[in-house]
């Protein structure tokens, strides 16, 4: 990417097949169709080139590009429009009545999960700076723990170590709510 940020076309050419696979599998996730997936991914790709000149070569490259990624998809999930139908519900006044259904509404399902990201929400604010920032390292931006270890200049083994106990705390602060009993195991 470093080659292609410096206006090396063939360096970009030689980049898209290496990680266009990936992309799509990320993407067909996300969206849950094929068509859908192949056309995000190009997207993301073209993004990436477009945005190539605010790529930092000192930070590595699949971590900016599954931003774009994600990115990418989350706008399209939130631009698809419902499937809606129309159903005939009866006759007022002599003239048809109809309602329009959303196909993909499941209202109890959206409120459970909004319900459910408002409390895994509060319960990471509980938690200290460094774990929020080790949580969303790993979890949030899916570096590995190597990217991690270098990106806040300590051990892959302290890495694991802090991941683990910024865990453990997670769980602790959502124990009241999940309906679990606290361990009684000495932090």
């Amino acid at each position: 990417m470093t080659r292609t940020r410096a206006g090396d076309q063939t360096a970009f050419d030689e980049l898209v097949p290496l990680v266009q696979g990936r992309a799509y599998q990320l993407a067909r996730s996300w969206v849950g169709n094929h068509h859908d997936a192949m056309e995000l991914s190009q997207d993301a790709l073209l993004r990436v080139y477009k945005a190539r000149s605010k790529y930092d070569p000192t930070s590595p490259f699949l971590p900016w590009f599954h931003r774009i990624l994600r990115n990418t998809c989350i706008s399209f999930l939130r631009k698809r429009r419902p499937h809606i139908s129309v159903r005939l519900i009866g006759k007022e006044d002599g003239v048809d009545d109809y309602e329009l259904i959303d196909e993909n509404a499941n209202p109890v399902q959206e409120a459970q999960q909004t319900e459910h990201a408002q409390l895994y929400s509060q319960a990471v604010q509980t938690l200290s700076q460094n774990d929020r920032e080790i949580l969303a390292l790993r979890h949030t931006q899916e570096l590995s723990y190597r990217e991690i270890a270098e990106s806040l200049g300590i051990k892959e083994g302290t890495v694991m170590s802090r991941l683990f106990h910024a865990r453990r705390r997670l769980r602790l602060a959502l124990g009241p709510v999940l309906g679990e009993v606290p361990s009684s195991q000495p932090a």
